[in-house]
């Protein structure tokens, strides 16, 4: 099967090219128009509603028809990933059983730019039956949906995008920069914690950048370990066994205060070597980090100092809590 050839681009502009990119600028200066002055109405509302979602025992549910309901799930996927336990309902599945999905323990968030979405009735009235936490994003003061809402988000009315003013586009885009806005509040009230965050996305490059050098680091048995007196005979086989190329030389009160590499081991070659104490070879204030550092740092340390392995140590004292091989760095996708 024959790849076709990737179209060329035009070496010259005609109108109709043009009018394109002024299509895109318009659109882009429309909608963040609309941000703008989302951003100048923000008032206690917002606040209430934070509230409202935050206050609730089980999970913020979102709802919404056609365009709405694709930013709604996007809303729901954001909080849920934010530390809002929240999933999104499709309003004409709701009439059909799926109402069954929200509690009484449950706050709704429910997103129609007119107010008068007719699927979204049997929710809204879903809610005031068993007194659910109702939080409306819309456009239209005085319409239905915001007659039965405990919280109403009113968008500021901002022209759509589209030429012909009926394709959601900065209204959409409102929402959704409102849904993020929650999300945020949210998080932020809740002290949620890139930590925390890790936990929730484990998967990916944005997993792996959030990995902490307590999550990679060898310890307890594994760590190669030695005292100032013991003698080269006795380390080398530690570093064979333990594989990791070197060994940590720890003082009396168990803190670390240099480590023998297999380069020391090079640099040192003389007829006596395996009879020296680990104090006459060992290269002293040797490179540490803490464990609560991210794994990134880790990786930048080793390349800075041309190393592969760093001991991890607390952050007052030196005693050597676990070890880190640029190999650990790089299988969990971290460079």
């Amino acid at each position: 099967m024959s790849i076709p050839d990737r179209p060329t681009l035009p070496k010259s502009l005609e109108d109709g090219d043009t009018a394109d990119m002024d299509s895109a600028r318009r659109l882009f200066r429309l909608e963040a128009e609309g941000i703008s002055a989302l951003a100048d109405s923000i008032d206690e509302n917002f606040s209430a509603a934070v509230q409202a979602l935050s206050g609730v025992a089980g999970r913020v549910i979102v709802s919404g028809m056609g365009k709405s309901g694709h930013i709604g799930s996007k809303i729901a996927a954001t909080l849920a990933s934010t530390g809002t336990p929240s999933h999104y309902v499709h309003p004409g599945e709701a009439s059909h059983g799926d109402l069954g999905m929200i509690t009484r323990q449950d706050a709704v968030l429910a997103l129609s730019n007119s107010g008068e979405t007719p699927e979204l009735r049997d929710i809204a009235e879903y809610t005031r039956r068993f007194s659910i936490p109702l939080v409306v994003i819309t456009s239209k003061a005085g319409s239905t949906l915001t007659e039965l809402a405990d919280v109403v988000l009113l968008l500021p009315a901002i022209p759509e995008a589209c030429p012909m003013g009926l394709a959601p586009t900065t209204s959409t885009t409102m929402s959704l920069a409102m849904g993020d806005a929650l999300a945020v509040a949210m998080l932020e009230r809740k002290g949620f914690s890139a930590q925390d965050f890790r936990v929730l996305h484990p998967g990916g490059k944005l997993g792996s950048s959030l990995l902490r050098v307590s999550d990679l680091m060898h310890e307890g048995g594994a760590l190669p370990l030695a005292d100032t007196g013991t003698t080269m005979r006795e380390i080398i086989p530690t570093m064979s066994e333990k594989r990791f190329g070197c060994v940590g030389v720890i003082d009396g009160d168990g803190d670390l205060i240099g480590v023998i590499t297999d380069g020391d081991l090079r640099r040192t070659l003389a007829e006596n070597l395996l009879s020296r104490a680990a104090v006459d070879v060992m290269t002293t204030a040797p490179k540490t980090i803490r464990p609560q550092a991210l794994a990134a740092e880790a990786v930048a340390v080793m390349n800075e100092m041309q190393i592969t392995n760093l001991f991890v140590v607390g952050d007052t004292e030196q005693k050597p809590l676990g070890i880190l091989h640029i190999h650990d760095l790089l299988k969990a996708g971290i460079t």
